[in-house]
């Protein structure tokens, strides 16, 4: 398709909505404030600063790194669902070279969060000294390096080619994105397991789970295209992409979000499942400290409210259609994940008796203020549909 084709259906939408900049100002002064309450926090309470800070970032990397994972998804399978998302998705992946910046607070804690990086702890735990060639605070930093080097080389290449394809609108564009997230897909899993190793698993040392990675990265896929779901029905009722921007696309986004809550709940019962049933003494210690104490209320909630409730709803084609009806099931979901993440990480520290500290509530609020004002700042640096794409005009015309 030629760019003459789709400039007609995209007139206009080089323009960002006037409000967003102001809703960067808010979300900024959010992320500021909240890191100015945390580090009084970190003077009160330097343990707890550190727990709070990891419930925190984990949160709003998972949606960066969804939001690249989803990205390379939608390159590499086509789809119109993914052209109108895909201004949102890049803005998201963006940030990853700043969650880097982000990451760097909790080197410094690594001591009061995981056990392995105690000394005195490893030399009074064969298990711990078994496992401290890979679990060390060196290792440790340096895979968190490389991580991040994968994460921000892919980063950088989508986001490239995407502008050159912009510039140029050749066709052969496309071709290479694909092959990029080919490539990308597979080495975003195997990083993130590792990573998931390494800054969750690691929490409790004595115990594993081989579903344990994948777990996590569908955890984070979820997460992400709830957050871009609400982000694009938000922007489709303003200017400039209001009348763009249709039922159709909803739908075929509902679908997609019926689909991974699917995934996701598989993969959280056959973990649950095969570890219950194997009943082995290093495995079955990680449910019973969350079935118990206050936390198996966080346990029921994730069934009833991330799974049962949500895939209920989504079997229904008008909710499916309605942007604000399911832009509200999406922000309920992603406060779901951050429900998540808590069940996951505070029974570490606080087994037999649930505990949530203030510390809790406002570091998922410094570090999204934070992330949200840079996520926002690229947002409404391109055009909010990708002029270049040489699928544009028929993604638009599907929405209808």
């Amino acid at each position: 398709m030629s760019p003459a084709l789709a400039q007609p259906a995209t007139e206009n939408v080089t323009a960002p909505p006037p409000d967003l900049s102001a809703l960067r100002s808010r979300s900024l002064i959010a992320g500021v404030g909240g890191f100015a309450m945390l580090l009084g926090g970190l003077f009160l309470d330097p343990a707890q600063f550190y727990r709070s800070y990891l419930l925190g970032y984990l949160l709003w990397i998972g949606i960066a790194l969804g939001c690249m994972g989803i990205l390379m998804l939608q390159y590499l399978t086509g789809g119109a669902w993914g052209v109108v998302l895909r201004r949102i998705l890049e803005a998201g992946t963006r940030t990853l070279p700043f969650m880097l910046l982000l990451f760097t607070p909790l080197l410094g804690g690594i001591k009061r969060i995981y056990p392995w990086a105690d000394a005195r702890r490893v030399a009074a735990d064969a298990v711990l000294r078994h496992k401290s060639a890979y679990l060390n605070p060196a290792g440790f930093t340096l895979r968190a390096v490389l991580y991040f080097a994968v994460w921000g080389g892919l980063a950088m290449l989508l986001v490239r080619w995407s502008d050159e394809q912009e510039r140029t609108r050749q066709p052969a564009l496309a071709d290479r994105l694909a092959r990029l997230s080919g490539a990308g897909i597979a080495l975003y899993v195997l990083t993130m397991t590792f990573a998931s190793v390494d800054w969750l698993m690691s929490l409790e040392p004595h115990w594993f789970s081989t579903l344990y990675g994948i777990f996590i990265v569908m955890g984070q896929a979820l997460s992400a295209l709830a957050f871009a779901i609400l982000v694009l029905a938000l922007l489709a009722a303003r200017s400039p992409l209001q009348g763009k921007v249709g039922a159709r696309h909803f739908h075929d986004l509902g679908k997609l979000l019926l689909g991974f809550v699917m995934v996701w709940s598989y993969f959280a019962f056959s973990q649950f499942l095969i570890i219950w049933a194997g009943n082995l003494p290093e495995e079955i210690p990680w449910y019973l400290k969350r079935l118990a104490g206050g936390w198996e209320w966080f346990g029921l909630a994730l069934a009833l409210l991330q799974f049962a409730v949500p895939f209920t709803l989504l079997l229904s084609a008008e909710l499916k259609r309605d942007p604000r009806r399911l832009a509200r099931l999406a922000a309920f979901l992603l406060a779901m994940r951050l429900v998540d993440t808590a069940w996951m990480i505070g029974p570490v520290f606080h087994p037999g008796s649930l505990f949530i500290h203030w510390m809790d509530l406002v570091a998922p609020v410094a570090v999204g203020g934070i992330w949200l004002a840079i996520f926002l700042r690229y947002l409404g640096s391109k055009p909010l549909l990708p002029l270049g794409d040489p699928f544009l005009r028929e993604s638009i015309d599907h929405g209808g």
